[in-house]
């Protein structure tokens, strides 16, 4: 399958999700490649930084052009996952992406920002449907407050929004931060079990949906 994290606004964790869902299937045995399709590198950076300490889980590859929906599928190939970290803001290389993809996850914060923002990536979706009918997309909510309102309210706004939004939520926890630091998933961490039961039950929901 082929699954690509998007939305043009910067900073809703797009690339953490993007190396923890790929090392969480690949710890379970899948064979993984990510898709760097950011101009920035910021998985390709985190690469670079996992490399001096610690073994590569995952394959990965710096494609930030907009000939990907050619690409990818032969990536696939050779794959059981391949996953597309996102551009932010470059509509070339998303509606590439989008075409390239069988499920598209949005990630969004918990806030009424976050879905104002995110709708350049709702048009997009809507253009890639022309072409590709059977598109499949989510919204998921990453970095919730434990127990916050507006984490509630926001998934209760998005219930019946079109996308829907995944039933697993990504909270906001130090320890991506700590981990990224050296490269590291947080499974490879200390304190990590908490944010490693939700990016796998992550994991899991998309798997089920992308089947």
């Amino acid at each position: 399958m082929i699954v690509a994290l998007l939305n043009q606004k910067g900073d809703v964790g797009t690339t953490t999700l993007a190396l923890h869902l790929a090392g969480a299937w690949a710890n379970n045995g899948k064979r993984v490649v990510v898709i760097d399709a950011n101009p920035q590198g910021s998985a390709l950076e985190r690469s670079e930084q996992r490399a001096k300490a610690l073994p590569r889980l995952f394959g990965l590859l710096g494609l930030a052009r907009d000939t990907l929906h050619r690409e990818a599928p032969e990536i696939a190939r050779d794959a059981d996952h391949v996953l597309i970290n996102g551009p932010r803001r470059v509509a070339t290389l998303m509606r590439s992406a989008l075409l390239a993809a069988g499920l598209v996850v949005i990630p969004a914060q918990p806030s009424p920002f976050d879905g104002w923002a995110s709708g350049e990536i709702l048009r997009l979706l809507q253009e890639a449907r022309v072409f590709r009918p059977q598109l499949v997309a989510r919204f998921v909510l990453n970095r919730c407050g434990a127990r916050t309102v507006i984490a509630r309210e926001t998934a209760e706004a998005l219930a019946e929004h079109e996308p829907p939004v995944l039933a697993a939520q990504v909270g906001q926890r130090v320890v991506f931060a700590d981990a990224a630091r050296t490269g590291k998933l947080v499974c490879e961490v200390s304190q990590g079990e908490a944010a490693m039961r939700e990016i796998t039950a992550l994991a899991a929901e998309i798997e089920r949906i992308a089947r």
